[in-house]
C-alpha cells in the first residue's frame, strides 16, 4: 500500500531526524524532496502546495528551529499536516435516523461499488448487529443484479430483487418501502456507473437521491485512478451532496495520490478503505494512522485491532502459556498460528503496519506467494496423523513420503516445513528466555520468500 510514496518519504524523514541543526536551507531541500515524492504519487497539485506551505511556515518558525531535537520536530510537523490533509480524525457512518437508514453508493463502473456494498453490509451486520437490506439499481450492466445477490448471500445480508425492465428510481422507492415493512435497520443502495462521467448517469443518480433522501451518500473511488480520481471526485461532488468517501483497491496502489487528494478536493471525509477482494477487507480510515504508515512509522493500533478481530482468545492464552514455558509447542500450534495470521490479513498485511525497519521485509514476499505457501503448509500438516503432529521426531523417510503423497507435494517440501517448525520452536525458547531481538530476526524465516 502506497509503497513508492512511503519509501521516499521515509528516507527523507530519516535524514531529517539525523540533523543536529536545521536551517532554512536544509528545510527547503527536504521539503523539495517531499514535494517531488507527493507529485510522483499523483497527489493533486493544489493539495501538495497547501501541505508544503503549511509545513514550511511551521518549520521555519520557532516550533522547529528552537527545538532540542529539530529533526524530530520537523517530522512531527509533516505528520500533523499530512493527517490534516486527509481529514484529521476518523468519521464513521451516520445511521442516527428513523429506520431504515439509507446509504446511497455512487461511483464509476469498475470502482468496486458492488463488492463494497457487500463489505459494508458484512461489517454492519457483524460489528453493529444491524439488519441490512441491499438493492441494485444498476439495470444496464449485464448480471449486475445477480452479482449483488451473490455478494449479499456471502455477507449474510437480505437482498431486494429487481429486474432490468424496471426504472432505477422505482427500484429504489420499492426497496425503501420493503425495508420499512420488514424492519430493516439499514438499506444499502447500489447504483449504476459508467466508464466515464456523463450527464445521463449524473441525472439518474440525482433523481434516485431526491426520491429516497439517503442519510449517507458515499462516493466509491478506485485508489489506482491517480489524477483521474480527483476529476471524478469533483464531478460527483458537484452533482450530489456527498457525505463521505470509500477508497477501494488501496492495497494495490503503489502511488496513493487519491488517498491524499480526494478529501482535499471534495471536502468530505474518507470513511473506509477497501483492502483486497474478500468481504472482510474493509478498514476504517484513520488519517493519523495512515500518515504514520506513509512516513514509515507503522500503524500498530490497526495491527492490534486486526488481532482483536481475528484471534481466538482461548487459543491465544494457551499459546502464550506455551511461549512462556518454552515447552509443548507442536505442529498443531504451528498450523493454528498460521491460520490466525491469515485471519489478520496475512503476514505481508501485518508487516506492512509495522515501522519501516520491520516493514521492509514485506517487500521480500513473492507476489501472491504467501497464500500459496500457507495453503501448502496446512495441506502438509493435514496429511499427518494426530500422533505425528504432536511428535514430529517420529517423521522418518517412509512417513515423509506418505505425507508428501497425501499433500500432493515433493518430500523436500515436507523437510522444509519441518525445518521451519524447528526454527519456530527455537524462537519460542528464545522468547521464553527474553530473547526478543532474536525472535524478531527469526520471524523472517517462517515463510518461503522471507529470507
Amino acid at each position: 500500500m502506497l509503497d513508492n510514496l512511503t519509501q521516499r518519504l521515509a528516507r527523507v524523514m530519516k535524514t531529517l531526524r539525523g540533523e543536529a541543526r536545521l536551517t532554512e536551507a536544509n528545510i527547503t531541500d527536504a521539503l523539495r524532496e517531499v514535494r517531488l515524492a507527493l507529485l510522483e504519487a499523483d497527489v493533486a497539485l493544489p493539495a501538495v502546495k497547501e501541505l508544503i506551505a503549511a509545513v514550511k511556515e511551521k518549520a521555519i518558525g520557532e516550533e522547529v528551529i528552537g527545538s532540542l531535537s529539530p529533526g524530530q520536530a520537523l517530522v512531527g510537523v509533516v505528520h500533523r499536516e499530512l493527517t490534516k490533509l486527509m481529514g484529521e480524525a476518523h468519521t464513521g457512518l451516520n445511521l442516527a435516523t428513523q429506520a431504515p437508514a439509507i446509504v446511497l453508493m455512487a461511483g464509476l463502473q469498475g470502482a468496486g461499488k458492488t463488492t463494497t456494498v457487500g463489505k459494508l453490509a458484512k461489517m454492519l451486520r457483524e460489528t453493529q448487529k444491524k439488519k441490512v437490506l441491499v438493492v441494485s439499481c444498476d439495470v444496464y450492466r449485464p448480471a449486475a443484479i445477480e452479482q449483488l445477490k451473490t455478494v449479499a448471500a456471502q455477507a449474510g445480508a437480505d437482498f431486494f430483487p429487481s429486474t432490468t425492465s424496471e426504472k432505477p428510481v422505482d427500484i429504489a422507492r420499492n426497496a425503501v418501502d420493503w425495508a420499512k415493512r420488514h424492519y430493516h435497520d439499514v438499506l444499502l443502495v447500489d447504483t449504476a456507473g459508467r466508464l466515464a462521467i456523463d450527464e445521463a448517469m449524473m441525472k439518474e443518480i440525482a433523481d434516485i437521491h431526491a426520491a429516497i433522501k439517503p442519510i449517507e451518500t458515499l462516493f466509491i473511488v478506485d485508489a489506482m485512478l491517480g489524477q483521474d480520481a480527483i476529476n471524478t471526485a469533483r464531478a460527483f461532488s458537484d452533482a450530489l451532496p456527498l457525505t463521505g468517501i470509500i477508497l477501494t483497491k488501496l492495497d494495490g496502489d503503489a502511488r496513493g495520490g487519491a488517498a491524499l487528494s480526494v478529501r482535499h478536493v471534495t471536502g468530505r471525509p474518507i470513511k473506509f478503505a477497501g483492502i483486497g477482494e474478500k468481504l472482510s477487507g474493509l478498514e476504517a480510515f484513520h488519517p493519523e494512522r495512515m500518515a504514520s504508515r506513509i512516513l514509515g512509522m507503522g500503524d500498530v493500533l490497526s495491527l492490534i485491532e486486526d488481532a482483536q478481530k481475528g484471534i481466538d482468545e482461548d487459543k491465544a492464552i494457551e499459546f502464550a502459556r506455551k511461549m512462556k514455558s518454552g515447552k509443548g509447542f507442536d505442529l498443531n500450534d504451528f498450523k493454528d498460528q498460521i491460520g490466525q495470521m491469515r485471519k489478520m490479513g496475512g503476514l505481508s498485511s501485518m508487516i506492512e503496519k509495522l515501522p519501516a525497519q520491520f516493514s521492509q521485509a514485506a517487500g521480500q514476499l513473492p507476489a501472491g506467494g504467501e497464500e500459496k505457501a500457507v495453503a501448502r503448509i496446512e495441506g502438509i500438516i493435514n496429511s499427518m496423523t494426530p500422533l505425528e503432529r504432536t511428535r514430529p521426531e517420529l517423521l522418518k523417510a517412509a512417513r515423509k513420503r506418505r505425507i508428501a503423497m497425501g499433500a500432493g507435494v515433493q518430500v523436500q517440501e515436507v523437510n522444509r516445513l519441518l525445518k521451519q517448525f524447528e526454527q519456530t520452536q527455537k524462537m519460542m525458547k528464545q522468547f521464553s528466555r527474553g530473547g526478543m531481538a532474536q525472535l524478531m530476526r527469526g520471524i523472517k524465516g517462517m515463510l518461503p520468500g522471507m529470507r
